[in-house]
């Protein structure tokens, strides 16, 4: 690091963010000899399992494979506990490599980006802080995630809500206390239909406002005996061969067979030993053709909404709870008893695709249907995800050309060359929640 004439700090590259990425590209770099600085947002490493600290929150890749690959050393003297880890185990492992590498020397905390200019004549970048502070940097690199702006609807009232309310990706270091009072959860996605079973554990009542069903299977979480991680590191190598060159980063594939080449029972035997082995990708991965063909889809999709109508008792909930869109055009999803808890007496859903959200109300939440009183509100709701931790940067590069403008500019099929007269069928040209075309709800929950 160097100072330039105006007292500027000089580095050969900068890094944005202090999560499992960001740590890596710090280690690379300064192992390649590289003048090197992170700037984090947060006071600690972990990025993601930094933020997202609400009840139930895991990963859904197993933990033997969500982990560095690049040190031996690293492997060896860690050792996973669960199956699916949950946060808290997650943000220890990443204070353990951060501490093993010496990597906090190099990291400035409580930081925050605000822009990075190129400067086309120094062939540098000018990287501005919120605090005014200005450093000098040949690379820029990014590594803030591609889920770390929360997203929050915009909902009619929302600065009047009495209550306290919070979003699972910015949840409080301290418990939050939900025992004996009324909450509300927007939202069923991964966050969502993780943290639903445990709150209503502690809830008084919990009302689940649905927008979109979701295709969810159990994630059989268990505990890793010392057999199995054994076998795991003595087989490292070979492992991350086949989690490098594979689909999903994970040493495994789908079967070479269609779907439609079993027998009904023969499939729905391979589904239920899925279903009771548990993961990610368990059931996903017994045929190829499940996310080609439409036929073989619904053998897979049809095969979930009974498992939903088989453990849910109530048949008006269940129905509910049954999506109706292709499976995995929404991102698959696992769970600890997610749909068992809508059995709970103090658990409802409200189907707010029907009854949209009207209005926050002081007392809670305001439908098309009624209003439902509440104590807490939880937002699940998900993020401005992929683009939107660099928009909240003012990123601009040669010709000081805004990346905001340029990548954020709608890209409509008539201007693309050769697709004017192109027609889509409405059933593969669908939007976020896997719907046709002129069905999306511009007031429901993303």
């Amino acid at each position: 690091m160097a100072l330039n004439q105006q007292n500027v700090q000089e580095l050969d590259a900068v890094v944005v963010g202090a999560g499992f990425s960001g740590l890596y590209m710090l280690h690379k770099l300064r192992e390649a000899g590289y003048a090197v600085r992170v700037y984090e947002a947060g006071e600690d490493v972990g990025g993601t399992w930094y933020w997202n600290r609400y009840p139930g929150a895991r990963c859904d890749v197993e933990s033997i494979y969500y982990n560095y690959t690049f040190s031996e050393e690293i492997l060896n003297e860690w050792t996973w506990s669960s199956r699916y880890a949950e946060q808290p185990e997650i943000l220890c492992y990443i204070n353990f490599v951060a501490d093993k590498l010496d990597l906090r020397r190099d990291i400035q905390f409580q930081t925050r980006i605000t822009a990075a200019r190129y400067n086309d004549q120094n062939r540098n970048w000018e990287i501005r802080m919120e605090d005014g502070t200005r450093v000098i940097a040949e690379y820029f690199i990014t590594a803030l995630g591609c889920l770390s702006s929360s997203n929050i609807p915009k909902f009619k009232g929302i600065g009047s809500f009495k209550g306290e309310m919070y979003h699972t990706g910015r949840w409080p270091h301290e418990k939050v206390d939900f025992n004996g009072k009324r909450v509300g959860v927007i939202g069923t996605g991964s966050s969502g239909i993780q943290a639903i079973p445990a709150i209503a554990k502690e809830a008084g009542h919990l009302t689940v406002f649905q927008r979109t069903p979701q295709y969810s299977c159990p994630a059989q979480n268990h505990s890793l005996d010392s057999e199995a991680i054994e076998q795991t590191r003595e087989n490292y190598g070979e492992l991350k061969k086949l989690m490098r060159y594979s689909m999903h980063g994970v040493p495994s594939g789908p079967r070479m067979r269609s779907a439609l080449e079993d027998s009904l029972e023969e499939r729905e035997r391979l589904y239920e030993k899925a279903w009771q082995e548990g993961g990610l990708f368990s059931l996903t991965y017994n045929y190829n053709d499940i996310g080609i063909l439409p036929e073989a889809n619904e053998t897979a999709a049809s095969f979930i909404r009974s498992k939903i109508k088989q453990i849910v008792k109530d048949p008006e909930v269940a129905q509910k709870l049954m999506p109706t869109y292709y499976y995995a055009t929404k991102r698959p999803i696992i769970d600890t008893e997610y749909f068992e808890t809508y059995n709970r007496d103090n658990v409802s859903l409200v189907d707010i695709k029907a009854a949209p959200i009207e209005e926050i109300t002081p007392n809670g939440i305001k439908t098309a249907d009624g209003e439902y009183e509440l104590d807490v509100l939880v937002f699940a709701t998900g993020f401005d995800a992929m683009t939107g931790p660099l928009f909240n940067i003012d990123i601009r590069g040669k010709n000081d050309l805004s990346l905001k403008r340029e990548v954020g500019r709608r890209c409509r099929v008539e201007d693309v060359p050769g697709t004017r007269n192109l027609r889509i069928p409405q059933h593969v040209y669908a939007d976020w929640s896997a719907e046709p075309i002129g069905t999306k709800q511009h007031d429901g929950i993303y």
